[in-house]
């Protein structure tokens, strides 16, 4: 794969809720998304205090089905969900943005999967498999079994002969989407060049299927998470006998609670339950409602307002992302009749201000302009403290299993920055009155916050040079390895919660498109991050990156830790289970129920 695909689903840190694809957009601080109101404006009440999600390993038993119910939940009626966007992509090996994954749990189904254990709990459990996969040979071996009684959607049993098929077929050149960690680690990094998929009678060797229901694994190197990694909805899987190719994306095939039954394009879809779908094989999705009526085209606005509104059959109605917008924010979290109503979030994916290294080699000036940075302004600007939260790490706390908390530019205790301690060190560097090149997303709430950037700056003594970009095209322009910046913004997130699907990713190889915004070469880190993606012992190497993370913005800095957005939706007042998922920053589908 190349790496800009990867930030499908990762990096919608700030255009999830407007649900862009391949990569964020841009840090655009647009309406559509949750950006809080522009500056001028007042700030929106707090947000509650959130509580990180736990994630942690399930066993055999966990494995099992049916999935937890959530409280008070009743089965039946038809539930409706509204949104902007249709989906670009129904097929499992094109799918690489959070709301397709989101959705694709409505209708497809994976090796391995998170469980709801309660509200903010989950575990890592076998989805079609009996357990979360069995390691050998230092984690190069992964081998799964499949449970008794999955079928597709026409009766037939689902194999390890669909298994295998749905895994080579992410080889083929059609498949241009998706997640590409597995065919990496089975093949290599140019994993279409080693093999072009199954049509021309090729098979995988790298992949055994001793009997219809093992499936072994074999990869080239170690990797002690990979059972994490085949839960991503891109792994999901599809039948052999009917696979369309290219023709599969619009008319997919279920092995989950539900099926298609009719789809017109950007405006409707409408899914019934699959019967040959058995609750008593699959630990994660309840499919409680009888049918689900899905409508797009409509902004967030008008969303936010239909579910305030409460009207009809809009009581059933809910969002999978649309956030409420600035003018509506204070009203949102301010009444007290939308309390039991209000699902809040902050992001799951990490927002950076990245140096370009080729151009801001002193590292004294970097650290100064952390010091100097102005986040309490930015978040004040975004809409307060219930439209944006300030991060200290670069790994995110909501979705990094084993997180540990530090602050080593003091954001915590001086949120609006510490001129003096930036003058001290800009005193110390080659450069005590630097100018920096700073290129940003020409947007309305984008000019506000670069205002709020050059202003701390100069009191500093750093003349900031602000560059607008155009935000159809702003990463193309950032992504230029001989751009001609000195600082800019990035989001990226991690595929599961695992630093290993973000340093070695948004620290890995310098390329035009690449992901490595800030252009770090460093051997030692390179081997570094090698050695913990080999660790076998996944606590260890969890321990492992967020020690690391500490490590490089200690000696190296090649980065400004950026706001981390939040996320504030309604629902109606007859939906019950709708919660935020932790990891794709969107309401799931598992726990949705219709109240009577």
């Amino acid at each position: 794969m190349t790496v800009r695909k990867r930030t499908a689903v990762a990096a919608l840190a700030i255009g999830v809720l407007a649900v862009t694809s391949a990569c964020a957009a841009g840090n655009q601080g647009a309406p559509a998304a949750s950006s809080g109101g522009p500056s001028g404006s007042a700030a929106a009440p707090a947000a509650p205090a959130y509580k990180p999600a736990v994630i942690t390993v399930g066993t055999a038993e966990d494995s099992k089905g049916p999935a937890i119910p959530p409280e008070g939940v009743v089965k039946g009626g038809t539930v409706t969900m509204i949104d902007r966007d249709d989906f670009s992509h129904l097929d499992p090996a094109q799918i690489y943005v959070n709301t397709e994954a989101n959705f694709g749990r409505l209708i497809s189904r994976t090796l391995t999967g998170y469980k709801r254990v309660a509200k903010g709990e989950f575990k890592l459990v076998g989805d079609l498999a009996t357990d979360v996969g069995t390691a050998s040979d230092g984690g190069k071996t992964w081998k799964f079994t499949l449970k008794d009684g999955v079928k597709w959607e026409d009766g037939t049993p689902i194999t390890s002969a669909d298994v295998k098929w749905s895994m080579e077929r992410t080889f083929a050149p059609f498949i241009t989407q998706g997640p590409t960690y597995i065919q990496q680690w089975l093949t290599e990094v140019d994993h279409k060049k080693a093999y072009q998929g199954p049509y021309d009678g090729k098979e995988l060797d790298a992949i055994e299927t001793p009997d219809d229901k093992t499936i072994i694994y074999k990869f080239k190197t170690p990797h002690a998470d990979a059972n994490y990694a085949f839960a991503m909805g891109g792994y999901a899987i599809v039948p052999k006998a009917k696979d369309t190719k290219e023709q599969y994306d619009k008319t997919p095939v279920s092995s989950g609670p539900y099926i298609i039954k009719s789809h017109v394009v950007d405006k409707s879809m409408d899914l019934e339950r699959n019967p040959n779908w058995d609750p008593a094989t699959d630990p994660i999705r309840g499919a409680y409602p009888d049918k689900w009526h899905l409508e797009f085209g409509f902004e967030a606005l008008q969303v936010t307002d239909r579910l305030m509104a409460d009207a009809g059959p809009d009581q059933s109605a809910f969002t999978f992302y649309a956030s409420a917008p600035p003018e509506r924010l204070q009203q949102v979290l301010g009444d007290p009749a939308l309390a039991s109503r209000r699902l809040n979030s902050p992001s799951p994916y990490g927002n950076y201000y990245y140096f370009n290294l080729d151009r801001v080699k002193d590292i004294k000036i970097r650290q100064a302009i952390n010091y100097a940075w102005p986040s309490k302004q930015i978040q004040q600007v975004l809409g307060g403290p219930a439209a944006a939260a300030l991060p200290t790490t670069i790994l995110n706390e909501n979705t990094t299993v084993g997180y540990q908390s530090y602050d080593l530019f003091g954001k915590e205790t001086k949120p609006e920055g510490d001129i003096a301690k930036a003058k001290e060190l800009l005193a110390q560097s080659s450069n005590p009155t630097p100018t920096i090149v700073y290129a940003y997303n020409q947007t309305p709430v984008q000019e506000q916050v670069t205002v709020a950037i050059k202003s701390a700056l100069q009191k500093a003594g750093i003349n900031v040079v602000a560059k607008p970009l155009d935000r159809k095209t702003y990463y193309d322009s950032i992504g230029k390895t001989k751009n001609e910046f000195d600082m800019y913004w990035g989001g990226w997130g991690a595929d599961w919660p695992s630093g290993s699907t973000v340093m070695p990713v948004i620290f890995g190889p310098v390329a035009d498109g690449a992901p490595n915004y800030s252009h770090l070469k460093d051997p030692a880190l390179t081997a570094e991050m090698d050695k913990i993606t080999a660790t076998t012992d996944i606590d260890a190497a969890n321990a492992a990156w967020m020690a690391l993370d500490k490590k490089v913005q200690e000696t190296i800095t090649p980065l400004v830790v950026a706001e981390n957005r939040i996320a504030t939706m309604l629902h109606g007042s007859k939906v019950g289970g709708a919660e935020i998922d932790p990891q794709q920053w969107v309401v799931q589908p598992d726990t949705i129920f219709v109240k009577p």
